[in-house]
């Protein structure tokens, strides 16, 4: 996942630099694996943890010169004497006027209308400025230098996303929010650096802006500051405008409706452009933008309808939405284009007239928002995370939606999703905020209470930490944490399914005041308890000494697939001869299918060897020792 840290700095004050926060992080489980720089200058262009050459996090970048690159006000955009495809931006840098010529298509329509009646805002390159040059491949740095083209002097730029390494993007120059300071340098206003953060299994719960904060809020003991919302719900309530049904709880454990009306699909603030970019997302347009944003922000995915389009379905009236399995050979085409024929376990969102989109997963074409819509009914919902990923297996199809939910994410962001990306919306693209959120939310999740002793971690760790510290570094993760003498009464905090019950928790919970308490601070030590008497295996013993007679005889020993087909094995009857009928354990999936079924004789599968080697090799001794499958009826598993 990629983290802009302007964007983490929402929510966590940070004072250290950014090399040393990777190094902090990756020591606590989030492995950072590379920097990008964006306008600022790395310390170091790598840093080893703890002076390690095993691991290094390379910082990279093009730092923007505060001087030589700054926020200017184009006042007014004037045509090119000698060249209808360029013009001459008049431009203030905050100390002089300048005249800049351009190409960028952006700027076109403001040409010959006189001094601006809005000014623009941009990104300005003086002489001198060192930047990527943005018509050539890749990222190649050049110097800003005098050259009289067409007839006109250039000596300075309006620079692109391509040119300051934002993104790719050359084909027009960025126009920054109005409320860019003119004259600031650029690096002030819009340096960035991006964070290549590993989200590993046991941590698919930081794939969040949030969630990263949350660590480093933890790691750094700093408060935490929460999403805010910043715009009311004063329009009609949605209660009765729309409904849910779902019809497998176990499957849709939560599912929330909120309603925005009367939007503008306009484009988002550049800063929020910026910060997707940065984040790996393509923007498209405030609505859309701002799923995404809320999605990367808080972890939880979320998808927006056309309202309009689901009521003309639903033949004008408030439109039901249901989520349940697909019916045998259901289609839908996805937002990607492709008509997808489902799987029977693959949960839908649908309404009455039929499907809507794949669960978790991606959007239909049909309800997508569009440039013309205006009303926009938002789902934010909680799946069983195992069906999404038989769904994106099947499928073969992923997203940033599906990554997070195939690994689990809590019901209770599905509100905090929902409303915040209502009020991203209504910020960016105008609109009403409907009052209310239609929440259906038949199976709560609990999360786990578990007691945890100081002999617990003094056991798994070789240190003895007291309940009072235990229980402090657990409440900075959010765990709820009550104090009775030496055991702990701990709390699960709503926003984590990574923590079991029982002896399962006290395991993840002693791991979670390892990671805060400090790896490096744990001392080496040896075992305080005696390992258990070591039992003998007679069956793998008599099964090795097997194998050493037969190697001392001169045989080679040989390792073959436990996947075979029918076909082969009959082979080990004569011409005409009728194989005996065998029951075989088959895969739904084979890797090939030379691979579908589980073998049942060793014999077929040491001959294919000889058959193979027979061409080079005179004479073989060849032996296998290994299972084979035997399907048992009314039983689950094979008897191996």
């Amino acid at each position: 996942m990629k983290a802009p840290l302007s964007w983490i700095k929402d929510f966590v004050d940070i004072d250290m630099p950014v090399e040393e926060l990777a190094e902090r992080l990756t020591m606590t489980g989030l492995e950072v694996d590379g920097i990008q720089m964006v306008g600022m200058a790395p310390a170091n262009q790598t840093v080893g943890l703890h002076g390690s050459d095993r691991t290094e996090v390379a910082a990279a970048g093009l730092a923007w010169d505060p001087d030589k690159l700054v926020v200017g006000r184009v006042d007014e955009v004037m045509p090119h004497p000698n060249a209808d495809r360029l013009v001459l931006c008049r431009l203030f840098d905050g100390g002089k006027e300048h005249i800049v010529l351009t190409g960028a298509p952006n700027l076109f329509e403001y040409k010959g209308k006189g001094p601006l009646e809005k000014p623009l805002k941009v990104a300005y390159a003086k002489e001198g400025a060192c930047i990527y040059d943005g018509h050539q491949p890749g990222q190649v740095l050049t110097i800003l230098k005098p050259a009289k083209i067409r007839g006109v002097d250039s000596y300075s730029m309006i620079c692109s996303e391509k040119e300051l390494g934002i993104s790719e993007e050359h084909e027009g120059v960025i126009i920054l929010d109005d409320d860019a300071p003119v004259g600031m340098p650029l690096v002030e206003y819009m340096g960035d650096a991006v964070l290549d953060i590993s989200i590993l299994p046991n941590m698919a719960r930081n794939a969040s802006i949030l969630g990263i904060a949350r660590e480093i809020a933890a790691m750094l003991d700093l408060p935490l500051r929460k999403p805010e919302l910043t715009q009311p719900a004063t329009g009609k309530s949605v209660i009765g405008q729309a409904a849910i049904r779902i019809e497998d709880a176990t499957l849709n454990p939560r599912f929330i409706l909120g309603l925005i009306r009367n939007v503008k699909c306009v484009p988002s603030p550049y800063q929020v452009q910026r910060r997707l970019k940065l984040a790996g997302l393509r923007p498209i347009n405030a609505v859309v933008d701002a799923t995404n944003y809320v999605m990367l922000e808080t972890g939880e995915p979320m998808h927006a309808f056309d309202y309009d389009v689901l009521v003309k379905r639903a033949g004008g009236k408030p439109p039901t939405i249901i989520t349940r399995t697909a019916k045998p050979k259901e289609k839908l085409t996805t937002l990607d284009g492709v008509e997808r024929v489902l799987d029977d376990f693959t949960e839908l969102v649908t309404d009455t007239a039929g499907a809507l989109s794949i669960a978790g997963v991606m959007g239909g074409l049909e309800s997508e928002v569009s440039d013309a819509t205006t009303n926009v009914l938002l789902e934010g919902a909680s799946w069983n995370f195992i069906n999404i990923r038989k769904t994106v297996a099947s499928q073969k199809m992923q997203s940033e939606a599906a990554y997070r939910m195939s690994r689990g994410v809590h019901p209770e962001l599905a509100w905090l999703g929902t409303r915040q990306g209502l009020d991203k919306m209504a910020a960016w693209a105008g609109g009403e905020i409907a009052a209310d959120l239609i929440d259906n939310y038949p199976q709560p999740y609990k999360d786990p209470l578990i007691v945890l002793n100081e002999a617990d971690v003094e056991r798994c760790l070789g240190i003895h930490l007291d309940s009072k510290t235990i229980a402090a570094l657990l409440t900075r993760l959010e765990f709820t944490c009550k104090i009775n003498g030496e055991k702990i009464e701990v709390q699960s905090p709503p926003h984590r399914m990574d923590i079991g019950e029982g002896l399962v928790g006290v395991a993840d919970l002693v791991e979670e005041v390892a990671r805060l308490y400090g790896y490096d601070n744990i001392p080496a030590s040896r075992l305080a308890e005696p390992l258990p008497a070591q039992l003998g295996n007679p069956t793998l013993e008599r099964e090795e000494k097997i194998k050493d007679l037969l190697t001392k005889m001169g045989f080679q020993e040989v390792i073959t697939y436990r996947l075979t087909t029918p076909e082969k094995e009959a082979r080990l009857f004569p011409t005409g001869q009728a194989p005996r009928k065998v029951e075989y354990i088959t895969l739904k999936n084979p890797i090939t299918p030379e691979r579908a079924v589980m073998r049942t004789r060793l014999l077929a599968s040491v001959l294919e060897i000889v058959e193979r080697n027979a061409r080079t090799r005179d004479g073989m001794q060849l032996f296998e020792v290994g299972p084979v499958y035997l399907y048992k009826d009314a039983q689950t598993l094979p008897e191996e």
